[in-house]
């Protein structure tokens, strides 16, 4: 390949995968000079220069110049000895054939990290490419991929698994997904495994902000801040809950987010491939938030306690499973949205008093003696049963009786 050859080579591979030239170019650079070191055998290292114009290479050995440091025992000046072989261009053929690859992969990827690493927290549509057990590839645009992980969290503990529950995707299926992180390849922290063959891009579905982003498209009045969506507490696949205020007086922010006739949440609910979504009314009122946190379940009264941010719900009876919800769903939910400790209780529930220490020191009249138990125990406390007829004893002690029988017996026949 003639050295033009080359340069033109470069550029059009440049182009296409939108790397930038000179970058390449700097790349093959440090590429071919460990190369050629090797290849001649040099006893220095190798420094190559590649014209940016005419495309032509140059070869130096750096040979050092004076003596070297006597504690590090490295030299600090070089002189450069021209080394260029005659057929210095079908080497480079041959050696950039074997590296252009990685460099070309790696460059794509530093720019993908320069043009994405900003937009972490969007929203983005991709369509699916493929599938594997643990991860989902998917194509965000022309020469762009992102990775949606699910992994098996329990054997990879160091893993994601960012798909919600219950869902399958198949191949050219649309998604909107969120990015979440953008892998730096210049990082010198621990690669992941199979790194260099997966995207650099991680997107996710189950992340809360994922709701937020949709129903910024799907409301205007969110969009323009006229809304504010305040939290979010998501089961992914299952059930979430937003809380929304309205920055103005007159504006109903649950109606603005549900929509006539609940267009609004059902397009939000559709890309959620039919997750439960609740929209409740948010409130500096911590009573009140929580009680509208509960939702749908009605609610009687709410007793919070600030310091310790616990909150006392007390609804009617048929409302109780309601506010708790399947295994707790509902309740746990909206604990997580408002942040409180919530404690539900039914209308009917009588709590029995705590008993007191000197309550059970009880002095009984000498005429009523008969009526309770007349064991005490080692801890000076006195049985609460009542004694059974013509006895001292209840039924659990009645063998307290017979054995003061015996005793009495037996001092009897002493005498």
């Amino acid at each position: 390949m003639a050295t033009s050859e080359l340069i033109e080579a470069l550029q059009a591979l440049a182009h296409e995968k939108k790397i930038d030239e000179f970058y390449l170019i700097e790349r093959l650079e440090e590429s071919l000079a460990n190369s050629y070191q090797r290849i001649l055998n040099l006893d220095w290292d190798a420094r190559v220069t590649i014209d940016r114009s005419s495309g032509k290479i140059y070869v130096y050995e750096l040979v050092p110049v004076g003596d070297p440091d006597p504690e590090t025992g490295e030299y600090s000046e070089f002189t450069e000895r021209d080394v260029t072989p005659d057929d210095v261009s079908r080497i480079a053929a041959m050696s950039a054939k074997s590296v252009i690859s990685s460099i070309v992969r790696d460059a794509g990827r530093q720019s993908i990290y320069q043009e994405f690493s900003q937009r972490v927290g969007d929203l983005v549509t991709g369509t699916v490419l493929q599938g594997t057990p643990d991860f989902t590839i998917i194509k965000i645009r022309d020469g762009i991929e992102a990775e949606l992980p699910h992994f098996d969290t329990e054997k990879y503990p160091n893993e994601r698994n960012e798909r919600p529950f219950g869902e399958r995707y198949r191949h050219n299926q649309r998604l909107k997904v969120l990015i979440i992180e953008v892998r730096d390849p210049l990082s010198a922290s621990p690669r992941q495994r199979g790194d260099l063959a997966r995207p650099t891009i991680v997107v996710s579905r189950t992340h809360p902000d994922l709701i937020r982003r949709l129903f910024e498209i799907e409301v205007p009045e969110i969009y323009e801040g006229l809304v504010e969506i305040k939290s979010i507490a998501r089961e992914p696949g299952i059930r979430s809950k937003v809380a929304v205020s309205s920055r103005e007086g007159n504006l109903d922010p649950v109606g603005a987010c549900v929509g006539p006739k609940g267009s609004r949440v059902r397009m939000v609910v559709e890309e959620l491939h039919n997750e439960r979504v609740d929209v409740i009314q948010w409130s500096e009122d911590p009573a009140v938030y929580v009680a509208n946190a509960l939702s749908p379940a009605r609610i009687s009264h709410v007793t919070v306690d600030t310091e310790r941010q616990y909150a006392t719900v007390l609804v009617p009876d048929d409302q109780l499973s309601l506010a708790i919800g399947k295994e707790g769903q509902n309740a746990r939910l909206a604990a997580r949205l408002t942040g409180w400790h919530i404690d539900i209780k039914s209308a009917s529930y009588e709590p029995t008093p705590e008993i007191q220490a000197d309550d059970l020191l009880i002095d009984v009249p000498s005429d009523e003696a008969g009526d309770f138990c007349a064991y005490i125990g080692e801890d000076g406390f006195p049985c609460r049963n009542h004694a059974r007829p013509n006895s001292r004893y209840c039924g659990i002690h009645a063998h307290m009786e017979a054995q003061e029988n015996t005793d009495t017996t037996g001092e009897t026949s002493n005498k």
